[in-house]
C-alpha cells in the first residue's frame, strides 16, 4: 500500500525555513522544550490538514524513527505529539493511540546529516529494521520522523514493510520536509549544527532542566577532541557521566574505534572520582 505522506514545514529555500533553525539545532541535541513545541504542532497541523476530514476509526499505532539502545530525538518529540494527538482524538470519541519500535541492528560513526542522497543510501542500506507484525495486525501505522531529505529512511521502512508482507494502511509523518531538490541534502548538517559549533554549546542545553539524551548528543561527545572532551567531563556531573557512560555501551559505542579513547577515559573517571583526566 502507498502511505500517506505528510509534512509541517515544506523546505523550498535556505533562507526561511518556516520554523527556528536555532530551535531545530537544540532540538537535535536534547532540548527537551523543544521537543514539546514540535511535537504538539505537528499533532496540531496533522489534525488540521487530514484527520479532521479524513477520520481513522481503527487503533492507531504510533511509530517513531528507528533505533537501537538509546531513542533519536524524534523519539522526545513522539512522546508529545501522542499527548496532543490523543486529547483530540478521546474529545472525538476515538481510541487512545498506540506505541511500538522499529528495531534497527547496525550502528555507525557516520553523520548522516553531511552526506550526499547515494552516500546515505549506501550507508543505511546495510542496515535492517525490525517490527512486531503480530502487534499490528488491523491497525494504522503512523511513522514518525523530524525530517525528510532523501527518503532513504522512508525507502528503508517500506522495504521493511514488505519484508514483513503489512497491509496495513500506513502514514508517514514530518515536521519539516525538503521539497526543493536543487537543494543538497547536507542542508540538514546546516540545521542539525545551527547553534552547536562545539561542544561547550552543548551546555546550555544539559544544564536548562529540560534535556535529554538522544543518540546525535551522545555520538557528537563521543567523537570531540580529546582535549575538550576532558574540559567537558570535568564540568559534568557524576549523574550525567555514568548515563553518558551505559546509554554508550548500550549502543555498542565501545565498538568503534573513534570512540574508544573517550570511553577509557569516562570508564576511568567512574572507577574512581578522584581521577584526574590528562
Amino acid at each position: 500500500m502507498i502511505p500517506y505522506n505528510f509534512s509541517l514545514h515544506k523546505i523550498d529555500n535556505t533562507v526561511d525555513f518556516g520554523f527556528s533553525a536555532d530551535d531545530y539545532s537544540r532540538f537535535k541535541f536534547g532540548d527537551d522544550l523543544v521537543a514539546r513545541s514540535f511535537g504538539k504542532d505537528l499533532a496540531d497541523g496533522f489534525i488540521r490538514y487530514y484527520l479532521a476530514d479524513n477520520v481513522i476509526t481503527d487503533q492507531i499505532v504510533v511509530i517513531s524513527s528507528p533505533y537501537s539502545f538509546i531513542p533519536t530525538a524524534t523519539f522526545a518529540m513522539k512522546n508529545y505529539f501522542v499527548c496532543q494527538l490523543n486529547r483530540w482524538l478521546v474529545e472525538n470519541g476515538g481510541l487512545a493511540v498506540q506505541e511500538t519500535k522499529v528495531h534497527r541492528t547496525i550502528t555507525y560513526k557516520e553523520d548522516y546529516g553531511e552526506l550526499s542522497a547515494e552516500e546515505r543510501l549506501s550507508l543505511i542500506g546495510n542496515d535492517s529494521f525490525h517490527i512486531d507484525k503480530d502487534f499490528l495486525a488491523g491497525k494504522t501505522l503512523l511513522f514518525l520522523d523530524d525530517i525528510r531529505i532523501t527518503g532513504s529512511h522512508e525507502r528503508m521502512i517500506l522495504k521493511m514493510a514488505k519484508e514483513y508482507g503489512l497491509k496495513n494502511e500506513m502514514h508517514m509523518l514530518y515536521f519539516a520536509e525538503l521539497v526543493n531538490k536543487n537543494i543538497h541534502p547536507n542542508v540538514e548538517n546546516f540545521l542539525n549544527y545551527h547553534q552547536i559549533k562545539s561542544i561547550f554549546d552543548l551546555e546550555e542545553i544539559i544544564d536548562s532542566g529540560n534535556f535529554r539524551f538522544n543518540t546525535r548528543i551522545v555520538k557528537y561527545i563521543l567523537n570531540t577532541t580529546s582535549s575538550s572532551f576532558n574540559l567537558f567531563l570535568e564540568r559534568r556531573s557524576t549523574d550525567f557521566i555514568n548515563q553518558l557512560y551505559d546509554l554508550s555501551l548500550g549502543n555498542n559505542y565501545h565498538t568503534i574505534e573513534a570512540y574508544s579513547k573517550n570511553l577509557h577515559l569516562i570508564k576511568d573517571y567512574i572507577k574512581n572520582n578522584n581521577y584526574k583526566l590528562i
